[in-house]
């Protein structure tokens, strides 16, 4: 399994949210690129960049990824309200090596089929997900979709993973929901990436004998629950 930090981007910096919510910001680094760097020299060799702006539909923080794709020597995963074929292209065309689509890929199946034909392996579907059920609108809105019926959905699809995000313990260093990775691992041969809950090595060993092939973790790392060059060096990415 790997181990990918997380360069969420609010108003142009880094921030870190508790369970997705605007109002308890955490963690904020003012300069994006300083986390960056500071992952880069603990041994990460790739990153999971979201705009949270643009997954609630609001101004983009296009500079700030550009400024970021533009870094050499790193892997990056790029998301959050990727919801048109423009943008798409332009996050590959800057140095993306993967786009993550969520909303309008749950939406309207028929687009996200046409994406991967496209791309093939090189996109991932966002499941943000409270308890079974998947969530979209930067989590704001409910499908009344069961994740699992999702996955099978999909399972066919030339996609690159699935990423799930389980809301509820998303930033509250609390433990991952490790019971939903093991029996989505069992369902889909799709790989799947866990996020949310992360908080300490011991997490990251449980959610790789889930079955995870990669694990997103930001609040850990951000505020020193995790040892970074310890996680890159036993999780390379």
């Amino acid at each position: 399994m790997r181990a990918v930090p997380a360069v969420d981007l609010r108003d142009g910096a880094c921030v870190q949210l508790v369970g997705g919510d605007f109002a308890q910001e955490r963690v904020r680094v003012a300069d994006p690129l300083t986390a960056v760097d500071r992952w880069r020299a603990a041994g990460f060799s790739t990153l999971h960049v979201v705009d949270l702006d643009a997954a609630m539909g609001r101004p983009e923080n296009a500079g700030p990824i550009a400024r970021i794709l533009a870094l050499p020597g790193l892997r990056y995963s790029v998301g959050g309200g990727v919801r048109t074929n423009e943008r798409v292209e332009a996050l590959f065309a800057a140095g993306a090596a993967r786009v993550v689509v969520g909303t309008r890929a749950i939406e309207e199946p028929g687009w996200l089929s046409l994406l991967t034909e496209r791309y093939p392996e090189r996109v991932v579907l966002a499941a943000d997900v409270r308890g079974r059920e998947v969530v979209s609108r930067g989590w704001t809105r409910g499908t009344g979709k069961d994740v699992f019926e999702l996955l099978g959905a999909v399972d066919t699809l030339p996609l690159a993973a699935v990423l799930v995000t389980s809301v509820q313990v998303e930033g509250r260093m609390q433990g991952p929901d490790v019971e939903l990775i093991n029996g989505l691992s069992r369902a889909t041969r799709l790989p799947l990436i866990a996020s949310g809950g992360v908080g300490g090595h011991d997490d990251l060993r449980r959610l790789e004998n889930a079955g995870a092939s990669e694990a997103i973790i930001g609040m850990a790392l951000y505020t020193g629950a995790l040892d970074p060059q310890k996680v890159a060096k036993e999780f390379p990415a």
